[in-house]
């Protein structure tokens, strides 16, 4: 199976472009690795790529996930994750430490970051929700990708309403932290919430806003109404 990951590598290259390269890292404060591909591209080679791997075992894949994560290259976490999503279907209780590890071991970047834990890792969580606590754990690591992925994994429930009362832990968690990009990550849960649980999150922002970094606030209350987004903002 290493062909296929070789075979992966060397489209990645041919479809490089060097503009394409210089204005990816536009969007990163910290250096990224790219082969400087457009990610129509990089979704079109992940999906074509992964109907050849129609049913090979889901640990033989996740080891080609890791594979691509272990090289780097952002174009190649994005395969990983598109691949990992893909056999969401086959989710088990113990694949949250493959999960976890990947983001320990590999995640260098916010989109990386994001990519992984809105899709593969907030489905898990759906399917598998005692693993919850375990996001508090990431919140006090000293790993700021895991503290990101403690908040970015609930997104996508959280616009469904759920788990309330764990994304307000999680936010109680992080609400000092001083990294600008957990700061985000923790705003963005909030204002996901914000769409289904308007009130309880108002609440929380009026509640603890003499704390909460202005990052994260603007990022809470940004799905508000107007009059309550003034209010909140106010000294």
């Amino acid at each position: 199976m290493n062909s296929l990951i070789l075979k992966i590598r060397r489209e990645l290259k041919e479809n490089s472009d060097e503009k394409t390269r210089k204005s990816s890292q536009n969007f990163f404060k910290e250096r990224i690795t790219c082969h400087g591909v457009k990610t129509a591209i990089v979704q079109k080679i992940s999906k074509e790529h992964f109907a050849l791997l129609k049913g090979r075992p889901k640990r033989e894949i996740f080891d080609l996930c890791e594979e691509l994560w272990r090289s780097g290259y952002i174009e190649e976490s994005f395969v990983a994750c598109n691949w990992s999503y893909s056999l969401r279907r086959e989710y088990e209780g113990g694949d949250f430490k493959i999960f976890e590890k990947w983001i320990g071991s590999y995640v260098s970047n916010w989109a990386s970051c994001d990519t992984l834990c809105n899709h593969t890792v907030g489905e898990f969580l759906q399917m598998y929700p005692g693993h919850l606590a375990e996001l508090k754990k990431w919140a006090r690591s000293t790993n700021r990708w895991l503290r990101r992925a403690a908040a970015v994994s609930l997104i996508v429930p959280a616009k469904k309403g759920k788990y309330l009362n764990d994304i307000l832990q999680i936010a109680d968690l992080l609400l000092l932290d001083r990294d600008d990009l957990v700061q985000k990550g923790y705003g963005w849960m909030l204002k996901a919430a914000s769409q289904a649980r308007q009130k309880e999150i108002y609440d929380y922002v009026i509640g603890k806003k003499s704390l909460m970094p202005r990052t994260a606030l603007r990022y809470a209350i940004e799905k508000m109404p107007a009059a309550l987004r003034k209010k909140a903002m106010g000294k």
